[in-house]
């Protein structure tokens, strides 16, 4: 079963090195910021949830830790991450839904869309909360596609409302293969179920950046052949789409990242 979200946001399944440029050019400034808020330093011990899909917080946090830190990078599959890892970090295959975390005691978890492939999402941050020392971090992001249902906010001609069209047809191809909508906006409130305290979040909404396009054209290329197989867009749809977005002329948006974070007392 695939989320909205992932087609929406998760580079992990464009399958390109464009999707992925794109996705942490996006978001990659909002999960440092919070990530230096929360006092990521010297000595840290990390747990980077689902880091299979990309390589840049797992490179972050190891600068930051430096020799004296240790970073545990998990995912299902780490076969991007585990040839460049190099002390502190340390990779592992790991299911988040059914194994117990890889050790305790860490002042950090953080899992960014984890939530897209997690079937009990309470579970999971129960999980990654026990993980954590008193007064350990955890920040979790996931997206809300219910938030920011357009592609163009601003549906002023043709080529948007084309765009807008598509997005609405992945939303119906996606729901009906029983795809959640709405995951982000859950956090706060699943934070303070897992018994963390100083719950926060925020979300960071991009418009009309190049990375949105950049980002556009790779899922939807992926998914050219779903969205045809259903009926719901044609190819020359698609390639009138593309070439669009190739213009340089649409303001595109992406939904937007939800960050929650908060402490184990």
């Amino acid at each position: 079963m695939m989320r909205t979200d992932e087609y929406l946001l998760d580079e992990r399944h464009t399958g390109t090195a464009e999707g992925c440029d794109a996705f942490a050019a996006l978001f990659d400034p909002t999960t440092f910021r919070h990530l230096e808020a929360l006092g990521v330093g010297p000595g840290w011990r990390c747990w980077e949830v689902g880091a299979g899909g990309d390589s840049s917080v797992v490179s972050w946090l190891a600068r930051k830790v430096g020799p004296t830190g240790r970073v545990v990078a998990t995912a299902s599959d780490i076969s991007r991450v585990a040839p460049a890892a190099r002390p502190p970090v340390e990779t592992r295959v790991h299911d988040l839904g059914t194994q117990e975390p890889p050790g305790e005691g860490f002042d950090l978890v953080h899992a960014r869309l984890v939530p897209v492939h997690t079937p009990d999402l309470g579970r999971a941050l129960r999980t990654m909360a026990r993980a954590l020392r008193p007064g350990g971090r955890l920040l979790v992001e996931d997206t809300d596609p219910e938030l920011q249902p357009l592609l163009c906010p601003d549906e002023y001609g043709p080529e948007q409302r084309l765009a807008n069209r598509l997005r609405h047809a992945v939303r119906r191809l996606l729901a009906d293969r029983g795809a959640g909508l709405a995951q982000g906006r859950r956090l706060p409130r699943l934070l303070r179920e897992a018994g963390l305290s100083r719950v926060q979040a925020d979300a960071r909404f991009p418009i009309a950046s190049p990375a949105c396009a950049a980002l556009e054209a790779a899922t939807i290329r992926r998914f050219r052949g779903p969205l045809v197989a259903a009926g719901l867009a044609g190819d020359q749809d698609i390639d009138d789409h593309l070439a669009n977005i190739a213009s340089g002329a649409m303001d595109l948006a992406a939904p937007p990242l939800i960050s929650a974070w908060g402490r184990k007392p």
